[in-house]
């Protein structure tokens, strides 16, 4: 079935105000695309087959996927993405601890010891086999930024070599009821998320990290915590072997950390009261921390696959669209025995949007500009196919105007809107707006803002790159029941299949919410495509710096 709209081209504006205020961006009319609900179904429900065993990189599933994915952007009509191949080679790394001791903390008042997994769990990025933590001084460091554009340093007059940071979750104005503050308010910045508080750390010299749990501003329970962090875990291959990273980075449940403060002498609800304001300086503990644990770990090679169709005026120019293909393998078994986590809506969905993307806009022929479609590999073992890439780019970065993520679509059904993750970041949003005027829906900012989803998602690795990226989902309005049937769709989901055996292609899907969303990827790809403008993000977001720093270096592209 082709579903085809007409275009109304009277909704759409010529140019609209940016986002930042401070000049005009060049938003072209273009016509709707004619989207293959056929596609969409039949990949998914390949993809997700129990034949292609879950998707796992580096096993059979991964061969079929990579195979399938070439032959359908062929037929699309696309040319291979890199440099006459269809793949990238992404060398990834697999490590495992085991044998872990206790955490000791020690000082001249206590001696305190912490059980791994029910107390404290740790991994470390560096590629040894054996970690000893040994008397390392704790230094309480609020919430770990170091934010120059935002004047905040919480790190400020301490020379962590050697130390243990212990460190908050979340951001300093989590509990803000709106989106005004230091940290956008009740939306979590990049600055709360646990990988940039351990990169942050690494940076500053620091021998460990510890990440205080509590569960509302982490956003899930000790439970996840636990599961996600025990077992082997994927890191992008380096040639240093990941020895500027710390010796060891790791959670600590709340009730730890106030034990440990108590027995420094400190009060962990004061000093997180302190951590909120601006001149907070972090606090010598006077205690140290003790540690040690194996590591094993293995090397592979896994694929992203890349197709673009070439500008036809401007083919130096690129806008992109990701999607992950990878999903777990196996899981633990549901009650019948079933193993295989399929990976149906994540994210199957998302890539055979790429697929059926392509072909719509191959259809229409070439916009001025070339389009890219990336499906990645290893997002589900922490971004590495997407952070690959953005570190090795097949396009320069420098060149490429912005880009779309399509992760997890969830079948709901008609809605009246899209979900915005990380609305108001970018100029991408005048693009959005635009192509909503066409489709006649609306955007809705993400009901949670404050669990950081645009920092959990393939397009992160761009971003943090300085490339605009757009994430959008499925509408929760729905036209039968509202919001709060739309809530619904979305909590059962991640209470039930999501991550387990039960992620299985429906034939009763309902997948007209699915297409209008298809038909604003589109519209956003073509205007972007035929744009003059390099839409850039807003003054003050935490990746404009990063763009701006190679607008200005470029000859070539923004």
């Amino acid at each position: 079935m082709i579903r085809t709209t007409l275009a109304l081209a009277a909704a759409t504006l010529l140019t609209a105000c940016s986002a930042t205020g401070d000049s005009a961006l060049d938003i072209p009319d273009v016509a709707m695309g004619e989207i293959s609900e056929d596609t969409l179904r039949d990949i998914v429900r390949e993809l997700s087959s129990d034949e292609f065993e879950g998707r796992m990189p580096g096993t059979i599933g991964e061969e079929k996927t990579v195979a399938l994915l070439i032959d359908r952007f062929e037929k699309a009509g696309l040319q291979p993405g890199n440099n006459g191949s269809w793949t990238q080679d992404v060398p990834i790394v697999t490590i495992e601890g085991s044998n872990f001791s206790t955490l000791r903390v020690g000082g001249p008042a206590a001696y305190l010891e912490f059980e791994p997994r029910k107390d404290f769990v740790a991994v470390s990025y560096r590629e040894v086999p054996e970690i000893s933590l040994e008397d390392s001084e704790m230094v309480f460091v609020g919430y770990g930024i170091n934010a120059p554009e935002r004047g905040w340093n919480d790190y400020e007059g301490v020379d962590m070599t050697g130390k243990t940071a212990v460190i908050l979750v979340n951001d300093p104005d989590y509990e803000t009821d709106g989106l005004e503050g230091n940290f956008n308010g009740r939306a979590m910045t990049y600055y709360g998320r646990w990988s940039y508080k351990y990169e942050e750390a690494a940076r500053q010299g620091a021998a460990a990290a510890l990440i205080v749990h509590d569960e509302f501003p982490a956003a899930y329970g000790w439970n996840v915590v636990e599961s996600s962090w025990s077992g082997p875990a994927g890191y992008a291959q380096r040639e240093n072997k990941g020895m500027d990273q710390t010796l060891a980075n790791g959670w600590i449940q709340k009730g730890v950390a106030e034990a440990i403060l108590t027995a420094a002498g400190q009060d962990l609800a004061e000093l997180t009261a302190a951590a909120k304001q601006k001149d907070f300086k972090p606090v010598p503990l006077g205690i140290a921390a003790s540690l040690s644990f194996e590591n094993s770990f293995e090397s592979l090679t896994t694929k992203n696959v890349i197709g673009v169709l070439p500008g036809s005026e401007r083919p130096d120019e690129y806008i992109i669209h990701t999607a992950h293909w990878d999903h777990l393998g196996t899981c633990p078994a549901d009650d019948e025995g079933d193993d295989i986590c399929n990976g149906a809506i994540d994210n199957a969905t998302g890539t055979a949007a790429l697929v059926a993307l392509a072909e719509a806009h191959s259809k229409a022929g070439a916009p001025d500009r070339s389009l890219v479609f990336l499906a990645v590999t290893a997002e589900e073992q922490g971004l590495l196919g997407a952070y690959h890439y953005a570190t090795n780019p097949v396009f320069p970065l420098d060149q490429t105007v912005g880009g779309l993520n399509m992760d997890a679509l969830l079948m709901g059904g008609p809605a009246k809107d899209v979900t915005v993750v990380g609305a108001g970041k970018s100029e991408l949003d005048d693009f959005l707006e635009a192509a909503l005027a066409q489709t006649g829906l609306v955007a809705t900012p993400e009901p949670t803002p404050e669990k950081g989803f645009y920092y959990r998602s393939d397009h992160f690795a761009f971003a943090k790159r300085g490339v605009p990226m757009l994430y959008i989902d499925p509408g929760l309005d729905l036209v039968d029941g509202g919001t709060e049937a739309g809530i619904k769709v979305q909590d059962a989901y991640y209470a039930g299949p999501y991550h387990s055996p039960n992620d299985e292609f429906d034939e009763n899907w309902d997948w007209s919410g699915i297409m209008g969303l298809m038909d604003t990827f589109y519209l956003l790809g073509r205007s972007l495509g035929n744009s003059t403008s390099w839409p850039n993000w807003v003054e003050g977001d935490e990746f404009r710096a990063t763009r701006d720093e190679d607008c200005a270096a470029s000859e070539a592209g923004c």
